[in-house]
């Protein structure tokens, strides 16, 4: 089983919190990295953090950091002989896959035949089908909307028409009657094409109230699947991702290990290698149905490393390079929570607030992991995704875990931009996530207390005054008797501590 090769050099085609996230590893394992940069990009702290750094000329995403071509180009003339795609972009194109292996570079993720087989949704439903998995009742792609109006009276309202390439919430609409059928099959045809340059869609049967759970997987070269727990993932915005947390409060350890279990079959019938996950949706009689397989590093990643221990982008590189997975069966330990930090306005329809960065106090403490992309001064471009930053908490139990992410929000302030720090703050104090018995549809039906605001504007002015004043002032020193200094209030108690208060 000495099928290993080096790996020595890292490229890193993505930006942001998840390429200074992979080269951390990097250094630890002593494999230099490589940053490549677009225009907006020439200052970012990915680009600073790298061993070495290419600029790939341009702003657009496909310009930059799709370009396949100026890639490998960069690639060879640095001597990277292996490539860590990240999340988004390049990670899931098994074109990239095929280019690396074509040109002699390691790509650390799975096959390019893993990624095609769980690419198409319809494709990976049949798979997982054959397989003996749990789908949610669904079609293969329709060409019509007459044969989706048709497909939707035998299935039963609601449905739900999705993108056949899709992902992140894109080219997907719920239908609740047969005559918003034609509307909804065209708009996500067009949605489809634009983000996928795929028009294809399918319908699957809409689940009322569902969890969304997913499984963390591990396979290497030789056969060996293990899975690293569960993650909860129903706080959504637009299915969008914006909370997490493991374990999840609606399982229990047989449920757990049931789920677990068909997860690395799932992972086994794909052919799958490297890290994936896969993810499912769990009703309110707690069934559970596989839903989809991310053949990628999820953003989400860090809880799971919290309560295991392991470094997953480190097993990636290792399984890359031909290792065989070490562990048996993985303990857990505590539970730990992931909050998604946005540079964008909740109050203006959740805008982009792209801007520079005037002052930033990170927040720290015990139990408290911050994966950001950001730096006091820095500009946020408008031409990427806003997600500046991972905010993540680990605890003893989920009450613990819940404290910490409460206190460690409260600390985080950045000036100049808009952010969705107090919207998080509102969410993790909402009675409802408190008592663990949320879904998926959590934040629509609470958006109204959600956007409440409990400080007044003179509260947060008298925040961020005693903050900048204390990272700006000088030479306080002055003003005092020496060695007679004056006690001061902490600016951060005009909050307080009331959990009802949604901070």
């Amino acid at each position: 089983m000495n099928n290993t090769q080096k790996i020595k050099k890292i490229l890193i085609p993505n930006r942001g919190e998840i390429a200074v996230r992979i080269q951390r590893t990097c250094r630890e394992l002593e494999i230099p990295s490589v940053a490549v940069f677009s225009d907006p990009d020439r200052y970012a702290l990915h680009v600073r953090y790298a061993d070495e750094a290419y600029h790939l000329p341009g702003s657009l995403p496909g310009e930059t950091y799709l370009n396949q071509e100026k890639i490998f180009e960069i690639a060879k003339k640095c001597g990277a002989d292996a490539i860590h795609p990240g999340y988004g972009f390049l990670s899931e194109n098994a074109e990239f896959v095929k280019g690396c292996q074509k040109n002699g570079i390691v790509f650390i993720g799975p096959p390019a035949s893993a990624i095609e087989a769980m690419g198409l949704k319809t494709g990976a439903r049949t798979i997982m089908t054959k397989a003996g998995v749990p789908v949610v009742p669904g079609t293969e792609p329709l060409k019509t909307h007459e044969e989706a109006a048709q497909e939707a009276d035998k299935m039963g309202y609601p449905v739900l028409i999705k993108a056949s390439a899709g992902g992140g919430g894109k080219g997907m609409r719920k239908v609740e009657k047969r005559e918003d059928i034609e509307s909804a099959f065209q708009a996500c045809r067009r949605e489809a094409q634009s983000a996928f340059g795929d028009p294809r869609v399918y319908m699957e049967k809409y689940l009322e109230n569902p969890r969304h759970v997913e499984f963390q997987v591990l396979a290497d070269s030789y056969g060996k699947v293990i899975h690293l727990y569960e993650r909860e993932c129903s706080v959504q915005r637009r299915h969008q991702k914006i909370v997490e947390e493991t374990p999840s409060p609606v399982l229990d350890e047989a449920l757990r290990e049931k789920m677990g279990q068909v997860a690395v079959e799932a992972a086994r019938a794909s052919g799958y290698i490297n890290a994936g996950t896969i993810e499912f949706l769990v009703d309110k009689n707690r069934d559970f149905y596989f839903l989809e397989m991310n053949t990628r590093l999820q953003v989400e990643h860090p809880i799971t490393e919290m309560i295991t221990g392991i470094d997953l982008v480190e097993q990636q590189i290792r399984i890359a390079r031909g290792e065989a997975i070490q562990y048996e069966r993985v303990p857990s330990r505590g539970a730990a929570m992931e909050c998604r930090i946005y540079a964008e306005d909740p109050t203006n329809q959740f805008m982009p607030s792209p801007g520079s960065i005037k002052a930033l106090t990170n927040p720290g403490g015990p139990g408290v992991r911050n994966d950001s992309g950001v730096y006091g001064g820095y500009s946020i471009p408008m031409e990427y995704d806003p997600m500046i930053s991972k905010l993540i908490a680990y605890g003893e139990n989920r009450e613990q875990v819940i404290n910490r992410m409460l206190r460690a929000l409260e600390e985080y302030y950045l000036s100049g931009i808009r952010t969705n720090i107090r919207y998080l703050r509102k969410i993790i104090s909402h009675p409802a996530f408190l008592s663990g018995n949320y879904d998926t549809h959590f934040i629509e039906q609470n958006s109204r207390d959600l956007m409440e605001i409990s400080e007044d504007n003179e509260s947060i002015a008298l925040v961020a005054a005693a903050i900048l004043k204390l990272m700006h002032s000088e030479n306080r020193s002055n003003h005092q008797d020496e060695g007679q200094g004056t006690q001061k209030e902490s600016p951060w108690k005009v909050f307080g501590r009331k959990r009802g208060m949604g901070q």
